[in-house]
């Protein structure tokens, strides 16, 4: 992936931090929505951000969203989806590869 795509992760949980920053490097964690001005790519963990996912459009209309949250939570999976996240998957997906993930992402048009 290119050091200029910029990475923030609306993500809380520091285990799951420790390991998005260790996949991807430059990755930023703000605190909120507002903190996504600017990015190419919002990871959003739908545990405790499913709020945001129709947010990230009105700060930053050309990121690209992945979204990811249990994989027995079929409901917010399908209204990240319905929200306009561009990539939705369970959490044990993404973080197998959360490079390859994102890559997935940006390869979409």
């Amino acid at each position: 992936m290119s050091e200029s795509v910029v990475v923030v992760a609306l993500v809380r949980d520091l285990m799951d931090r420790s390991k998005i920053q260790s996949a991807l490097g430059g990755a930023t964690f703000p605190s909120g929505v507002e903190g996504c001005a600017g990015a190419d790519v919002v990871i959003i963990d739908l545990a405790r951000n499913a709020d945001a996912v129709a947010a990230i459009s009105r700060v930053e209309p050309n990121a690209k969203v992945l979204a990811f949250g249990s994989h027995v939570d079929i409901e917010s999976l399908e209204s990240a989806r319905d929200a306009g996240a561009h990539s939705v998957m369970p959490r044990s997906q993404f973080f197998r590869d959360p490079l390859g993930a994102i890559e997935k992402l940006l390869a979409l048009k």
